[in-house]
């Protein structure tokens, strides 16, 4: 997803000689690339990620479109206020990416979890939460967020197995379905969507049938599909590298209780707790829960 974003970021700036990025002190060796070709519109602030958001605000206001770029909790936790009450509240066109959401630096520990993020940033009036699931949604999710007015937030992954190129157009705030079936639906936003493929797989073999889908933007919500899938299908999972509470499962559940659906629902997700062990990202996933066995054992159980 990283590598896809890079290079969509370029193609974007030969294209549009007022497309910026920033960073915080990141992308030696990814970024050499956009040194080279456009040193004019890079610019790495330091450790200083309230400084990046205040600058790309400031270019916003200006007439450009900036990508800020920093890890995980760093471009959001550390400088909410700067996107709040700068860039939000102004209605700028400032595109955040965290690069490495979830477990993605499980090795480094609860500061660099981002298990908290796309509940926080959903809760801000006019942005726009993108969580792709594979390297195709992160290069069109990338594009589209450059086109589209105001704040952007953009949660990315290092590499995630699966390609859903041939699923059909990526739209904001349109889900795409990449799997049919007539039992349950499994709704993801992020590479843990690879997790849900697994456990759909897996369910199949015992007679199961599974739709799963990427629910990459998680405001605004597709809420036609989820009241559409509730129609369809006899339970709903949704499956979040993130907390439960107010992310993907809390937005969906939001909107099934507003309505008349009648259709079994469970969240996969952190339950409220931070991060206390550190390991690479399949192992913290097994350990939190939110594996392709936890899913798995969530709809068996759901369904029985």
């Amino acid at each position: 997803m990283r590598d896809s974003f890079v290079n969509t970021v370029i193609d974007l700036m030969r294209h549009d000689d007022k497309v910026a990025l920033i960073t915080a002190d990141l992308g030696f060796g990814i970024f050499n690339k956009i040194v080279e070709e456009f040193p004019g519109r890079f610019i790495n602030v330091g450790v200083a990620e309230q400084s990046m958001i205040g600058t790309a605000t400031g270019m916003g206001l200006e007439g450009w479109t900036v990508f800020a770029y920093s890890i995980g909790n760093f471009s959001t936790l550390r400088c909410l206020e700067q996107i709040r009450n700068d860039a939000a509240y102004h209605e700028v066109n400032v595109n955040v990416v965290a690069s490495g959401g979830g477990f993605t630096y499980g090795a480094l520990g609860m500061s660099h979890h981002a298990t908290e993020d796309l509940s926080i940033l959903r809760a801000l009036p006019g942005v726009t939460v993108v969580a792709p699931c594979d390297a195709y949604e992160s290069a069109e999710a990338t594009r589209a967020l450059a086109a589209r007015p105001g704040v952007g937030y953009l949660r990315i992954e290092k590499d995630v197995p699966i390609a859903t190129k041939d699923a059909g157009a990526f739209t904001i705030g349109s889900a795409r379905r990449l799997r049919q079936g007539r039992d349950v639906c499994l709704i993801g936003s992020g590479g843990i969507v690879s997790e849900a493929m697994k456990a759909a797989d897996r369910l199949a073999d015992e007679g199961v049938s599974c739709s799963v889908v990427s629910m990459h933007t998680l405001s605004p919500l597709d809420e036609a599909l989820v009241l559409q899938v509730a129609g369809e299908h006899r339970a709903i999972v949704t499956v979040e590298e993130n907390t439960i509470h107010g992310g993907l499962g809390g937005a969906v559940a939001e909107i099934l209780a507003e309505s008349s659906a009648r259709v079994s629902f469970k969240r996969v997700g952190l339950p409220g707790v931070y991060s206390s062990i550190v390991g690479d990202q399949d192992y913290l996933r097994q350990k939190y829960g939110v594996d392709s066995e936890a899913i798995y054992a969530a709809t068996k159980l759901l369904l029985s």
